[in-house]
Parts: structure tokens; C-alpha cells; sequence
């Protein structure tokens, strides 16, 4: 069994090694994720190096952390293998982060930052994740570093960890998104929505650089973001004394999204069935418009944000008594059900970073450069979608078998995957 996974690995990555023209790259690559693939708990280099008899730990941390050549290609490769596999207009491409545990403060990017798989701030290093998804299958296509204002402002440190000098600039992480869409959409790349978590959601200029973009897109937000009904009208208030008013104001003040909602109909909407059966929860969508218009004073309100692109609000009262809040731009004729989808939609990338960290090693690179962390994950990722084109051809073998054998019983089930 093993030896036909590694036969199917060598011809599967044939066209990531067509980029590397070097004979010794060429033959480091398959052997570095035969390694993430294989036996053993730790997936660093020392550790990999050691179960492979043929092979020293210098010249297989040569090739991840100091071999010059160009990462670009392979990704571009990835990419199209990606959208042949789960790419189309039912894709979602999901924009999140992960966080990998990091003690000391060498390593590239390490430092105190709040960690979304700890729920507390702590020591480690953040990944702004893409992943395109189609059901429940996921490949992931991006892994990018934040820096944090505690290495932007240290230019010796980012030079000690080989920062590039086009990354030594801070940049937010919805501002890491947005290039990493915008390379993804270069490669042809295939979704029909976008969806991140409200700390992407909440950002202003993330949303509108998706709208820009003609993307459509769904976000979590804040309890407190700020909107007004879909019906506001911009009006000229009468001035009681100086000047007349040159400029219109919203005929209505914005409110918080939970107050907003909170007199909506609230109905028990379910979106796909799980493991355990359907899954489900209270949901109030409804029209608004988002206040992140061009900030304006508007009377004794002080600077207010005028009334920007119409969207859905969506309120989820889940049965733990938790309520969350979204904002998403989808079309006004889409069904509460499909917008609650695509909502839910989003829970697959952490199941990804999961298996990227427990099955494959994400988090275990002892690496300290930018260089190094980026092959690494690049190695992860494209060992990640070799597993799941498996994983997928071996469902299709097993459902096959079913429908052909006369005597089959129905399961009353689909196996899931991954």
C-alpha cells in the first residue's frame, strides 16, 4: 500500500517538477513531501531526514530553507490543480488565519499575537490562509505570513530572518488577502463567493476591495457594526440658521446590527446535513445598508459614516445561546437558506489547517527564515491536495462499486471527505 501512494506521488507531481529545470531540486521535492506524507510523528527536517536512509539533513534543509529557486511556478500549479479538482461557480474560497505555537522570538514573525486556535494571545507565528472548497473538500492555495509592527519597526531582525524587502512594509492581514485573491484570480481560479470571519469582515476597505472586484462575498462582523435600513434616503436637512446645508444626510440614524435585528423574525433555518443529521439554527436576515460611506458630520451625531453598498444582515441564534452577525453582498433575490450557507460554509478551512498540522507537519518547521516557512508550507499544501485527489478518486472507486453490485443495500449514508 505504501509503495503505491509513493509511485502515485512521483507521477502526480510531474508537473511541479517541470519547474524545477535542477536535477537535484527535482529530485528533493518528491522526497520532502514523501516525508510530510509518511510515518512519524515529527515532520521537521532533522526528524524526516533521519527515516530517510538515501539522504542527509543538510542538503534537505538546503532545498526548503537556502536553494534559490523560484516558489511562483509551483504555485501556479497548485493552483490549477486545485481548480480542476473543486474549483467552479459553487466554489467558495474562504480567507482565514492560523496560528502555529512558537517558542523564543527568532523565528520569522513570532511573537505575542492572539492565536485563533488557542482563543488567547500567545507566543507563535500567524499564516493568512486561502482555501478553495467545494462541498465539504478544501485545498488549500495560500499560506502567508503576518508580520507583526514588532518586526516591521526592526529592520536588523527582518534582515537576520531574510524578510524580502517587499514584505518589510506592515501590512494588515485583509491587506494579505486581497493580494493573495488577486494572484489567485490571475491563475484562473474558479469560486463564486468569498467568506472570512469577522476579522477580516470588520474591515471596511476588505469588503470593499471585494465588492470592487465584482466578487460577491459573505463576512462575519461585529455585534456593534454599524447599518441602516435598505430603504434610507438621503435628504437635505433644513438648516435653522447660517448657511444652507450643501450636502445630504441619511433621513434615518444607523444602528448596531444587533439592534437591527433585534425585532426581526428570527426562523429555524437548517443548511446541510452533518454527521449527526441536519444541521440547524435560528437565523433573521434582512436587508441594509452598510454604514462605511464616506464619514460625514451630521448634526449633534457628530461624524457619522453615510450609507454604503446595500447588503444582507444576518443574525444566527445558535442552540448554545451564542448570536453571531454577518454581512454579505449576494444578490436580493437569494433565498435565506442559501444565504445561511454560505454563511456556515466557512467551518472546512479549519478542518484543513487541522489535517495540515496533525497529518502533515505544518507547525513543525525549525526553521527560522521567511524563505524557509513559506517552502515549507508550500510542501504542506501541495501534500495536502495530492491526499485529498486520492481521497476523492477513492470515494468515486467506492461509489461505483455500490451502484454497479445488484445486491447493494443503501448505506443512508455518503462518506465525507476528507
Amino acid at each position: 500500500m505504501e509503495e503505491d501512494w509513493r509511485r502515485d506521488l512521483e507521477q502526480w507531481l510531474e508537473p511541479y517538477l517541470q519547474a524545477l529545470a535542477n536535477k537535484t531540486r527535482r529530485r528533493m521535492c518528491p522526497t520532502y513531501i514523501a516525508g510530510l506524507i509518511g510515518p512519524g510523528d515529527r515532520k521537521s527536517i532533522q526528524p524526516m531526514a533521519a527515516r530517510i536512509d538515501t539522504l542527509s539533513y543538510d542538503r534537505l534543509h538546503h532545498f526548503v530553507g537556502a536553494g534559490i529557486w523560484d516558489s511562483a511556478p509551483l504555485e501556479a500549479t497548485l493552483s490549477r490543480q486545485a481548480d480542476a479538482l473543486v474549483g467552479g461557480d459553487k466554489a467558495w474560497l474562504i480567507i482565514d488565519d492560523t496560528a502555529l505555537p512558537k517558542k523564543g522570538k527568532a523565528s520569522v514573525g513570532v511573537a505575542p499575537q492572539y492565536a485563533t486556535v488557542l482563543g488567547k494571545n500567545a507566543n507563535c507565528q500567524t499564516l493568512v490562509s486561502v482555501t478553495l472548497a467545494s462541498g465539504e473538500v478544501p485545498v488549500m492555495l495560500g499560506l502567508r505570513l503576518f508580520l507583526p509592527e514588532s518586526w516591521t519597526s526592526d529592520t536588523v531582525r527582518m534582515a537576520k530572518a531574510a524578510v524580502p524587502e517587499a514584505f518589510r512594509a506592515y501590512r494588515t492581514k485583509p491587506d494579505i488577502a486581497i493580494e493573495e485573491i488577486d494572484r489567485i484570480i490571475a491563475a484562473g481560479v474558479r469560486f463564486g463567493c468569498v467568506l472570512a470571519d469577522a476579522g477580516y469582515g470588520v474591515s471596511a476597505p476588505f469588503r470593499q476591495a471585494l465588492s470592487a472586484r465584482g466578487l460577491c462575498w459573505a463576512v462575519g462582523i461585529p455585534r456593534h457594526q454599524k447599518v441602516y435600513p435598505a430603504d434610507v434616503q438621503l435628504i437635505f436637512p433644513v438648516a435653522g440658521r447660517g448657511r444652507p446645508r450643501v450636502r445630504h444626510v441619511p433621513d434615518v440614524k444607523s444602528l448596531a446590527a444587533h439592534t437591527m435585528l433585534e425585532e426581526a423574525k428570527w426562523r429555524q433555518i437548517s443548511w446541510r446535513r452533518g454527521t449527526k443529521g441536519r444541521l440547524s439554527a435560528r437565523f433573521a436576515v434582512m436587508r441594509v445598508r452598510i454604514a462605511d460611506g464616506t464619514p460625514q458630520r451630521i448634526g449633534a451625531a457628530g461624524a457619522q459614516h453615510m450609507p454604503g453598498e446595500e447588503a444582507w444582515l444576518v443574525g444566527e441564534h445558535r442552540s448554545s445561546g451564542e448570536r453571531k452577525y454577518y454581512l454579505s453582498n449576494l444578490p436580493a433575490d437569494t433565498p435565506a437558506k442559501d444565504v445561511a450557507g454560505a454563511i456556515k460554509a466557512r467551518w472546512v478551512c479549519e478542518q484543513a489547517h487541522q489535517q495540515l498540522k496533525e497529518e502533515l507537519g505544518l507547525d513543525h518547521f525549525e526553521g527560522r527564515s521567511w524563505t524557509g516557512l513559506h517552502r515549507h508550507a508550500l510542501m504542506t499544501m501541495i501534500a495536502y491536495a495530492f491526499l485529498q485527489t486520492r481521497r476523492l478518486a477513492q470515494t468515486g472507486r467506492k461509489k461505483k462499486s455500490l451502484r454497479s453490485a445488484p445486491s447493494a443495500e443503501p448505506t443512508g449514508c455518503t462518506p465525507s471527505y476528507p
